[in-house]
């Protein structure tokens, strides 16, 4: 239903919706993926459905789960969540009326602060109209490399209190994002067995224009076999920047 998180930029998860289809390179090697077909093998009941496209797979159908949608009215001390980190929100298959009472229970449960990442910026930017945006919402695109910055435009439409950028896995310099209207940046390498590694340059650069820019800058991890074997550190320090407004990370 729900559970704690490793992810150093949130606290928990929660996923009324799972599977997902790949977009773009960013989901080459995703995680989400290969986690659901480990808990397809386990028997999870979440994770039974295959999907029938080839670029989703085992236990990967996008498949909604309104047992689950009361979970964070259940959850009473205040926490970061971050909304279904095993699918997209904005997933052509989840019907606006399912986006609907996602958005209600978010409202409901305002003790808490909750993170929505896509990269179906296009649907993101058709439906924001018709979705309240409550300040305990924010709304971020993925963004790995400069043929995909124009989710960030998309997401400039969007009138949510926060908007963020995932750079992660960052496949490439970003130099042409713009970085007006922005609340926070997150910036990491790929990790897992076919990782692809990140240069320090493009990080160095991304951290540079938002320091500029007054934009906090979270640094993820460099990435590799496992997601903490680069470390942390960038320039010699930990960049843990996070938006003024939501509530602290206790973690």
């Amino acid at each position: 239903m729900a559970s704690g998180s490793s992810i150093e930029w949130t606290e928990s998860t929660w996923n009324p919706i799972t599977g997902c289809d790949r977009v773009s390179p960013g989901c080459a090697h995703c995680y989400a993926l290969d986690l659901s077909a480990r808990l397809k093998r386990f028997g999870q009941a979440k994770y039974q459905r295959d999907g029938t496209r080839p670029s989703s797979g085992p236990g990967f159908a996008v498949t909604l789960h309104p047992q689950t949608l009361d979970v964070p009215l259940r959850w009473k001390r205040p926490r970061m969540i971050f909304v279904n980190s095993m699918s997209d929100l904005f997933h052509e298959e989840v019907p606006l009326e399912y986006i609907e009472e996602i958005f209600a229970v978010m409202q409901r449960a305002e003790q808490h602060t909750f993170q929505i990442l896509t990269k179906r910026d296009e649907r993101l930017s058709e439906l924001a109209e018709k979705l309240p945006w409550p300040a305990n919402v924010w709304m971020g695109v993925s963004i790995e490399n400069r043929r995909f910055v124009h989710r960030a435009d998309h997401l400039r439409r969007v009138p949510a209190a926060v908007r963020f950028i995932s750079a992660e896995p960052l496949l490439g310099p970003l130099d042409s994002l713009e970085l007006d209207m922005m609340d926070w940046l997150i910036a990491g390498g790929e990790s897992g067995h076919k990782h692809r590694p990140v240069q320090e340059k493009w990080l160095i650069d991304l951290r540079d224009r938002c320091v500029e820019a007054e934009v906090p800058f979270f640094f993820k991890q460099w990435g590799g076999q496992r997601p903490k074997s680069g470390g942390r550190l960038l320039d010699g320090k930990e960049w843990n920047q996070m938006p003024e407004s939501g509530i602290p990370l206790t973690t």
